[in-house]
Order: structure tokens, then sequence, then C-alpha cells
């Protein structure tokens, strides 16, 4: 899901995100409004992000090398992170000057009702592709809420066309709005502060991504469900006595790094040992396929440390 579900919402949103640029770019031209001017804006740098979307998924399934030995799974985090600062820098701030010019130097609008044609075509395309990300985005969310499902998710892409595309939408909303009281109150100031408000819904969600994608930079755990099966699956190992520690952190969103501290049976021999080392792993990656690679210490508890993880309860998200 994570590669094939990401991929076709990023598509969706980029030929979206081409065909409304266009369309809005046609509509500043004919109208002179700059909250069409800063939804053009907006559009250009949300299909540019796209594309980078794209290249960090392709550029991610490198195979890995001598510098990187864990492969490169993280690029897909660092270019949903340029992604977070380019709607920053090339959508949300120019917004803002643009709106703080407006209301300062108002313009006059011409062809209201094209304005407003485009945008409500805009609104069309935009929700398909919001559509397309949720529609894919359902399939590993479950019952969670969309805030709860980005905080979580170790899949960069569908949070980021998720954020993007609701942005778009209340932008949108914002543009039309503007547009409509200028025009009814005959006075394009409206238009400035529509285009000003676009702006900081823009930084909002910008600031938003960037935390988000820092966060999965930096390296993320994995998420509790899968944290759970994978001690389960360890303490339920026939061989082993108990789990004193386990630590887990996301390579990627299709790899996961395991390291465990396990006891194991004493009377094991070195050669039983090796292999319920094996049977360890093997158990693990039937619940979590991802979790590779995984490294197992064999080790005795020692009750002064009071590391053992001994109850459900006590398996959790690090976040």
């Amino acid at each position: 899901m994570s590669t094939g579900g990401g991929t076709r919402a990023i598509v969706a949103a980029f030929f979206a995100n081409l065909g409304i640029a266009v369309a809005k770019f046609i509509g500043f031209i004919v109208t002179g409004s700059a909250s069409m001017l800063a939804e053009s804006i907006h559009s250009v740098a949300d299909t540019g992000n796209q594309g980078l979307l794209l290249l960090g998924g392709k550029r991610s399934r490198k195979d890995p090398d001598e510098l990187h030995q864990f492969g490169y799974g993280r690029e897909r985090y660092f270019w949903a992170f340029v992604v977070a600062l380019v709607l920053f820098s090339m959508g949300a701030m120019f917004a803002m000057y643009e709106g703080v010019s407006k209301i300062r130097h108002p313009h006059e609008l011409d062809n209201v009702a094209v304005a407003l044609s485009i945008l409500g075509v805009s609104v069309l395309l935009e929700a398909y592709s919001f559509h397309t990300a949720w529609k894919e985005a359902s399939h590993v969310r479950g019952t969670a809420k969309l805030s709860t499902y980005i905080r979580r998710a170790r899949e960069p892409e569908l949070p980021v066309v998720l954020l993007e595309d609701t942005g778009a939408l209340i932008g949108l909303t914002f543009a039309f709005v503007a547009v409509v009281i200028a025009s009814v109150t005959d006075n394009p100031v409206w238009d400035g502060v529509g285009t000003l408000s676009i702006g900081i819904l823009l930084a909002i969600i910008a600031v938003i991504l960037a935390v988000e994608m820092k966060s999965l930079l930096i390296g993320e755990s994995a998420t509790p469900e899968n944290y759970r099966a994978i001690a389960d699956a360890i303490v339920d190992s026939p061989d082993v006595d108990q789990l004193i520690h386990l630590r887990t952190q996301h390579l990627g969103p299709d790899e996961l790094l395991v390291g465990a501290k396990v006891q194991f049976r004493t009377d094991l021999r070195i050669d039983e040992l090796a292999a319920a080392i094996d049977a360890v792993e093997h158990r693990v990656r039937l619940v979590v396929p991802i979790a590779r690679p995984f490294y197992v210490e064999p080790d005795i508890f020692r009750a002064a440390t009071g590391d053992a993880i001994q109850h459900t309860d006590d398996y959790g998200d690090n976040r």
C-alpha cells in the first residue's frame, strides 16, 4: 500500500493540480484577482511537490551500498520534508506578501463570473484528488481520524497529499468567498484579505508537515500495533523465557530495524540457541514482514535494572 497506493494518490494529485494551476493563471490574467494569483502559485507549488514525492519514492528504492548500508528508504522522508519547505516558502510567503500588498493597494476585479467558474472547476478537481488519497489511506488508517492517521503514519506520501488537498479545498473556499464579497461590496480590499488568509492557511499546513516529517527523518519507532505484535511473537516463542527489552526504528516506510535483548532457556546448547534465535526472527516476520534487519542479543535478565518487558500494557508508541 505505502508504495502503490501512495503513488496512485500522488499521480492523481499531480495532474489535478497541474490542470488547476493552468486554469487559475488564466483566471488571474482575465480578472486581475490577487486571490486567484495566490491560488495559482499554490497550485504550481503543489504540482512541484507531487514531483518531489515521486522523486523520493524512486530514489528510496536504490540498493544499499557501502556508504548507506541500511539502504535509502529515508529518501521518502527527506523529500517530503522538502515539500513542506516549498509549501511554506513558495506558497505561504508569496500569498501573504500578495495579500498585504493588495490590501494596501487594492485593484478592481474584472470578469468575476470567470473567476468564480474557474474556482468551481478547481474545487471539483481538488475534491477528486482528495477522494483518491482518502480512498488509498482508508486501506491502512482503519477507523482512525484524519488527524490521528497523519500523526501516526510512517509513510509520508498520503499524509502529505491529504494535508495539501485539505488546504487547497479550504483555500479555494477562501478565494471564492473573497471574490464574491469584493464584487458585492465593490471593495477589492476583500480580495487581499482572502489572499492573506490563504497564505496563513498554507503556513499552518507547512509547519504541521515539517514537524511530522522531521520526526520521521529523525527516526520513529514501530507503530503501537506492530510493536505489540513483535513483542508478543518473541515472548510466545517456546525457547524464550522473557523479553528483556525491545527497540525499533523505521529505516523507511517499508523497512523496520528491530533490536531485541532476549533471555532464552538456560539449558540450550549453542546450536540450539542459534536455532531458537532463527525461530524468533521467523515468528516476528510472519506477523510484521517489514521487520528487517533484525538483531537478537541473548542475555540474562537482571532484576536490578527492571527493564524487562513482561506485560502487553508495557508496550507502546515512543512518540
